[in-house]
């Protein structure tokens, strides 16, 4: 896949040795990229190419001892290896006297052990290859399959996405090579009676292709009848309860509270209460937390955007915080080794300590037992959206679905929508129990305050947690 990487290679390493006479580091990250997405509803079938990844091009960055420079674009030649070279000095110099007479962040030079990679995921079925007609069918009949299920059903959406990126990472000592593909999709279906018209989203997600497909069909069922009972919901009394976490709202609560909490470029700024609980207690000991972009889901890759090698991360350790993740610039400023947690949007943007697979550890319990332990209290399903706040550790998230559970059963009561609050050291110190087999999900992306938006995956096992409904 993606030729163009092995055609412009030659030129990219007379690229590094001639920036290498020059600069003690310089590096150079090379970007293909192919996504397309094929959606159907009630009004009308979507397909759109492009938007969903990085883009195609190159980023050429530098250090001098001082400080560090970037450059990217999109059209390579070795003819142009001069005025490359040309920007990258004058934007250093532009950097240095701009500092003024304020002495700059420490810079030191990233560390540039050898290494050699080349890796691919794997995938069953190329969406390229099975083509627009048969893809927009399968979800047409997805689509159409729902809307039989029920006369209260108002709608149906059925949409597929797919990424495929290959990334050539060089510097002096490492020449890595990755091709990745995700697909993702989702089940959107709509209810409706009288005035009153519920949603229930079923995502999907897989580190590979079109097989994802048939474990759509599967879902059909279960997704129409989560919209049809959300019309019998009912406001939720606000107040503390024993809940019981899906898999998903569990994810959820472990991207929000401890995942940008954690973000170490956070702690060069001074941003993130986490940085002074490293060696603490900071959660239940049944709570261990790993960040690893090897767990196969759709934010798995085996370097991250500025050449270090990925790896399993645990944050934290029964309870305990043990480590933040981090970017390479960051780790070099605080002392720390990288994590391979340095993640672009595109070739054309800044890397940011950024979170891939991020998920709690499994425990003992079975969710039956979970449910039988809760006097009063819900089963918590279907998260759909979070906020956190890394500087007073404090989270809010929202949640589609809160299942009634009185005397160890669940009621059939349904309450909706669910906003999940709290002060997230208190809310992980109240977990008790914890299921087996944590489970992730890759459907969505994660924006860096506002922006900066990357592909990926969070959950974990059922977890049983004091949380604060409303």
């Amino acid at each position: 896949m993606f030729p163009t990487i092995d055609q412009a290679k030659p030129g990219l390493q007379k690229l590094i040795t001639v920036l290498g006479e020059t600069y003690p580091y310089a590096s150079v990250l090379a970007v293909a990229d192919d996504s397309r997405a094929w959606r159907i509803s009630r009004s009308g079938i979507n397909i759109a190419s492009g938007g969903y990844g990085g883009g195609t091009g190159f980023v050429v960055r530098v250090f001098d001892g001082v400080g560090c420079a970037e450059y990217s674009f999109n059209e390579f030649s070795e003819d142009r290896i001069p005025a490359l070279c040309e920007t990258l000095s004058r934007r250093l110099a532009e950097q240095n006297a701009a500092l003024d007479g304020f002495a700059p962040l420490p810079t030191p030079i990233p560390a540039d052990e050898p290494a050699t990679l080349k890796k691919e995921t794997t995938w069953q079925i190329h969406p390229r290859e099975l083509g627009d007609e048969a893809i927009v069918a399968k979800i047409t009949a997805l689509r159409e399959k729902t809307l039989a299920v029920d006369d209260r059903i108002l709608d149906a959406q059925a949409a597929v996405t797919y990424r495929g990126f290959r990334k050539l990472f060089l510097s002096k000592h490492r020449d890595l090579d990755q091709t990745v593909m995700w697909t993702n999709a989702m089940l959107a279906v709509m209810a409706s009676r009288g005035q009153e018209i519920k949603l229930s989203y079923h995502p999907f997600s897989v580190l590979g292709g079109a097989e994802l497909l048939d474990e759509m069909d599967a879902k059909v069922e279960r997704a129409a009848r989560d919209a049809l009972e959300l019309l019998d919901s009912q406001p939720i009394p606000p107040g503390e309860y024993d809940c019981v976490c899906d898999p998903a709202t569990t994810g959820m609560i472990v991207h929000e509270a401890f995942g940008h909490g954690v973000e170490m470029d956070m702690f060069v700024k001074d941003r993130a209460q986490a940085r002074q609980f490293i060696g603490d207690y900071v959660a239940s000991p049944l709570v261990t937390m790993h960040d690893g972009a090897a767990v196969d889901e759709s934010a798995t890759m085996f370097f991250d955007d500025e050449g270090t090698l990925t790896g399993d991360t645990v944050i934290i350790d029964r309870g305990v915080l043990k480590t933040g993740m981090c970017d390479a610039l960051s780790a070099a400023r605080l002392g720390v080794e990288p994590t391979g947690n340095g993640r672009r949007e595109s070739y054309e943007r800044k890397a940011y300590t950024r979170m891939t697979n991020t998920y709690f550890q499994g425990g003992d319990c079975t969710p039956e037992e979970m449910i039988a332990s809760v006097e009063e209290g819900f089963l918590l399903e279907c998260p759909s959206s979070g906020m956190e706040d890394p500087k007073n550790w404090g989270i809010q998230c929202m949640v589609t679905t809160a299942r009634e559970i009185k005397n160890g059963k669940l009621t059939g009561k349904i309450y909706s929508p669910i906003v999940l609050t709290g002060y997230v050291p208190d809310l992980l110190k109240s977990v008790t129990m914890m299921s087996k087999a944590p489970e992730l999900s890759g459907s969505g992306y994660c924006g860096k305050g506002h922006k900066e938006w990357v592909k990926v995956s969070d959950g974990g096992p059922y977890m049983k947690a004091r949380i604060r409904l409303g």
